[in-house]
């Protein structure tokens, strides 16, 4: 198969959602508390599907089950990578996620290691990101006492910016941020604390995870320390916003025509989150526009971008 797949988008209703999937994106929404776009996915809580070629209509895990070929015969029972763009309307809950063993242990699914692209952010929008306790009892404690203030980490954001978040980091998305998430494949969250916020639905707080937050913690915080590189392509840019076990992820920031081939991974993800131009593979050429998610399966080693595009692309790490 040595043509580019894309996908159709499954949407996911947040308490704190909004519209700026549709504002920005042009997003067809059935909400107008939509958080979440699931742009290439597998997990079972949301695929998406394959809108062109010879699997149009299959889901990605259908595609990874049937034809792991299309893959370089990549093992693992699951597609290890899920990219979402999320939408901020409210602040997220606090909260963090466990790592491989843990997860397959208590949730029977892989750790969430994930990363943050920042697309927009208002003016004071801010990041939690990290926490103060030096000890996991002196973090039980501040937990336990409620002591929000002290504990958590609060960071200023703007857009274009990069943040990398292990699993056992205490995290969370603030209010009028829209961020592409690039992270493992798994939908389990411990939520640590959620404003006290009523759910309009079922009129009750939404569920703490409170041990097993304590309990996969990483104490003390130290935040990673990332090696961006960048370099020109005759008028455009690559960056290197980080190599890590589970992923690679990268900003293909076009203008005029770019050149890539692929080196040892055996696919590559991307995501048009600005402006517009073409895909070429194999002499085909693809229509690429803002909003678009595609997947570069084995078969295609070598592509060229044309046009005004910003691309978040990644690739799976040697432990996905």
């Amino acid at each position: 198969m040595a043509e580019p797949f894309f996908l159709k988008p499954y949407f996911q209703e947040k308490i704190w959602g909004g519209t700026k999937l549709h504002d920005v994106f042009g997003y067809e929404l059935s909400s107008d508390k939509t958080g979440e776009c699931w742009a290439i996915s597998a997990h079972p809580h949301g695929p998406s599907t394959v809108a062109n070629g010879p699997y149009a209509g299959e889901t990605l895990d259908e595609v990874w089950a049937k034809h792991r070929d299309v893959f370089g015969n990549a093992k693992g029972d699951v597609f290890p990578l899920l990219t979402k763009i999320l939408d901020a309307e409210a602040d997220l809950s606090v909260q963090v996620h466990p790592d491989d063993p843990y997860a397959a242990e208590h949730e029977h699914e892989l750790g969430k290691t994930e990363c943050w692209y920042i697309i927009a952010a208002d003016p004071g929008a801010e990041l939690v990101y990290g926490h103060t306790a030096k000890t996991r009892e002196q973090l039980a404690d501040m937990i336990h006492q409620e002591d929000w203030q002290d504990l958590f980490v609060h960071v200023p954001v703007k857009p274009g910016e990069f943040y990398y978040v292990p699993s056992g980091t205490i995290h969370a998305l603030g209010k009028g941020i829209m961020a592409l998430e690039t992270q493992q494949s798994s939908d389990t969250t411990y939520r640590l604390y959620d404003y006290d916020r009523v759910d309009a639905k079922t009129g009750k707080k939404r569920e703490l995870h409170i041990q097993p937050s304590i309990d996969v913690t990483n104490v003390p915080f130290v935040a990673p320390k990332l090696d961006v590189q960048t370099k020109q392509v005759g008028t455009s840019t690559l960056t290197t916003y980080v190599k890590a076990p589970y992923f690679s992820v990268y900003q293909w920031r076009v203008q005029g025509e770019l050149a890539l081939e692929r080196q040892t991974t055996p696919y590559t993800l991307a995501s048009v989150i600005d402006g517009q131009g073409q895909l070429t593979v194999d002499g085909q050429t693809y229509p690429l526009s803002k909003g678009q998610h595609f997947i570069l399966p084995f078969a295609v080693k070598q592509w060229q971008l044309s046009g005004d595009l910003q691309i978040i692309a990644s690739e799976p790490g040697v432990k996905a």
